[in-house]
């Protein structure tokens, strides 16, 4: 069978990639031309330039190629496997997790660190793409530098599974996560939520639903560059609809697969945390946006928000780089920088709580 021009496209975007981190950073401005891109008062990291450019001279814009949802899957995770560095832990097992309407599949990463706290980690991909598998080696980064447990959730993706699935498996595995920490090595006082893009909305839904349910409140929610409203409008959609990663094609495309003929609409806060009508109660948030995200403004509106509620709130803007830059640490540059950074304050944070409790 003679592969098709994504397939190409996509092992030379691989042979580019594994080449990255050895390329010196003034040979990289070579192969540029000298040019930087400069908006809204930020200038574009130049690894990411230059992955972006070579994406583009290959005809690749956005996380989605083809109408095709399976293709979009199988894109992602050759995406992802093409520059790993298995990165080692203390162990990494796969396990079952009990759900409302069945099994969910995790994958738990073990510290050595005695009395760690753990993160219930959600992936990345719109709600419709991303697996443990594509973040495995972001999971694997925040439990070694972050001396933390991490359990990757696998919870069910759309078109085949509308919301709210995503968030019922999500707040499922929280649950879990809270009676079961301690035989997994964790604190069970300190388990936080996190996730990206869309894992990042499930662990705020996640934290919204504990707050209402009167269950166990996260000890913190990460949230990396996080989908808040479905629906927004904001200046960074507009400004960086495409050429940045992830375009606004790819939000319209994903949205419509997960809450097109659903049982909610983009408007319930059930998929748009944003538009909740009380933010108050909620567990401290570190919230992580990207200069150059079209998700940008809306993650910066939720901190706002959940500030003026009352919420403890560490915002942190990386104005150099793109949407999907924690899963880019490998590739060096300013996405390695800001993933050291973002880890780094996780575990401050994750540690003070742990003195607040023992206090």
């Amino acid at each position: 069978m003679t592969p098709s021009a994504t397939d190409v496209a996509n092992k030379v975007t691989a042979v580019t990639l594994r080449g990255l981190p050895h390329i010196p950073d003034r040979i990289k401005r070579l192969l540029l031309g000298g040019r930087s891109i400069t908006l809204d008062g930020n200038t574009l990291d130049t690894t990411l330039q230059l992955m972006l450019a070579g994406q583009q001279m290959l005809g690749l814009d956005g996380l989605v190629a083809d109408d095709d949802h399976h293709a979009a899957r199988v894109q992602l995770e050759l995406l992802a496997g093409s520059f790993k560095k298995h990165i080692p832990v203390g162990a990494v097992t796969d396990l079952t997790v009990t759900g409302a309407v069945g099994p969910i599949q995790a994958r738990h990463y073990r510290t050595d660190e005695p009395g760690a706290p753990l993160l219930v980690f959600y992936h990345g991909g719109g709600h419709v793409i991303g697996s443990i598998d594509t973040h495995d080696d972001l999971c694997r980064e925040i439990c070694r530098e972050g001396r933390a447990h991490v359990l990757s959730v696998d919870y069910r993706l759309a078109p085949e599974h509308k919301a709210p699935a995503a968030s019922e498996d999500a707040y499922a595995a929280y649950l879990w996560a809270c009676e079961h920490a301690a035989e997994l090595g964790a604190d069970p006082r300190r388990i936080a939520v996190g996730g990206d893009s869309a894992g990042a909305n499930l662990a705020a839904v996640v934290s919204l639903r504990a707050r209402d349910e009167k269950a166990p409140q996260p000890a913190l929610q990460l949230l990396l560059y996080p989908m808040t409203d479905m629906g927004g409008q904001t200046r960074s959609r507009t400004l960086f609809a495409r050429g940045f990663f992830l375009t606004r094609s790819d939000i319209e495309w994903f949205n419509t697969r997960f809450v097109g003929g659903a049982q909610v609409d983009g408007a319930d806060p059930r998929v748009s945390p944003l538009l909740a009508d009380d933010l108050s109660g909620l567990a401290p948030a570190l919230v992580v946006t990207a200069g150059f995200d079209p998700l940008r403004d809306e993650g910066r509106q939720y901190a706002d928000a959940m500030r003026q509620a009352g919420v403890p709130v560490d915002y942190r803007e990386y104005g150099s780089l793109v949407h999907g830059f924690v899963n880019f640490f490998p590739l060096g540059g300013g996405s390695a920088a800001a993933t050291a950074d973002v880890i780094s304050a996780m575990r401050a944070h994750l540690t003070r709580a742990g003195q607040l409790l023992s206090g």
